[in-house]
């Protein structure tokens, strides 16, 4: 009767697994809506909240860039696609420990920033310099990464401003400030935290290369409506009747009478110049030796 009772309990109990379904996981509009993995959940609601980790070489094919890891959040479900949104970024340990030598100086920071659309960040970054330095040169060093952080936040979106921190931009802008002050050895931005996404929509920047695109199409268009013009003008000149074309030789007629004369050029003759023959002086030829021999030979 037991073993009964529970073979009719195994029956009723069903497989987790085969209730659930797979989900394609897709990254935000600013990463072109690229597909990042595939999860399972019994229901989308459970997927809401869940954080995928996505190294960066990735998404963009880029072997130089695979010690950059990006952090989206599921927001919404559509069908079978999972919408995320950026939630942050970080560095990998083994970059970090390369950066950092013995008997050098790590100046660090951690600065709170509002972007353009309303989006507050809190960005963490670092710089190495090549010998030890005094606190009061790290304290110069670190109120210029703030400034230049927070300029750069209030001038851009969120979306531009990570993308500026991920292509190394911000870093090198502050490298510049920096050696003004003091030679740092290098500027990295080691993580960044998403605490409250943008309250404003503000449409991002187009690249220059769709900017390129819809100016030829605007150019197409209006050759294609100059040669529609022209096409109309010879059916029109087709049209008429050939009363009102004139004659081919009443043209000629008038083209003759409307010809103005040829105008002849008449050549100056350019004044020869008298060429000045110089005389030729005549020297004395020198007596030759025997005439001279012959006078000496006389006088004896």
């Amino acid at each position: 009767m037991a073993k009964a009772r529970a073979r009719a309990a195994a029956r009723k109990i069903k497989d987790r697994w085969k209730a659930k379904i797979w989900y394609n996981i897709l990254a935000p509009p600013s990463f072109d809506n690229m597909t990042v993995a595939e999860t399972l959940a019994d229901a989308p609601e459970s997927l809401v909240g869940r954080v995928t980790e996505v190294s960066l070489q990735d998404l963009t094919n880029d072997f130089r860039k695979s010690h950059i890891v990006l952090y989206f959040k599921v927001n919404k479900v559509e069908d079978n696609n999972a919408h995320t949104q950026f939630v942050g970024h970080s560095l990998t340990s083994d970059y970090l420990r390369r950066m950092i030598r013995r008997r050098k100086s790590k100046i660090e920071g951690v600065y709170d920033v509002t972007t353009k659309d309303g989006a507050y960040l809190r960005v963490k970054p670092f710089a190495t310099t090549d010998k030890r330095i005094q606190n009061s040169q790290k304290k110069v060093i670190r109120e210029a990464m703030k400034s230049t952080i927070s300029n750069e936040a209030s001038k851009t979106t969120m979306s531009e401003f990570v993308k500026n921190i991920l292509d190394g931009k911000i870093g090198s802008e502050i490298y510049k400030n920096c050696k003004k002050l003091y030679p740092v050895k290098r500027i990295e931005i080691y993580k960044t935290e998403v605490v409250s996404h943008p309250t404003i929509m503000i449409a991002d920047k187009k690249p220059k290369k769709e900017e390129k695109s819809e100016e030829k199409t605007e150019t197409e268009k209006k050759k294609s409506s100059k040669k529609e013009k022209k096409t109309e003008e010879k059916k029109s000149l087709d049209d008429k009747p050939a009363e009102l074309e004139e004659k081919p030789e009443a043209k000629k007629k008038e083209k003759k009478t409307k010809a103005k004369p040829k105008k002849t050029a008449t050549k100056v003759k350019k004044p020869t110049a008298k060429k000045v023959t110089a005389k030729k002086t005549t020297k004395p030829k020198a007596a030759s030796k025997k005439t001279s021999t012959k006078k000496k030979t006389a006088r004896k």
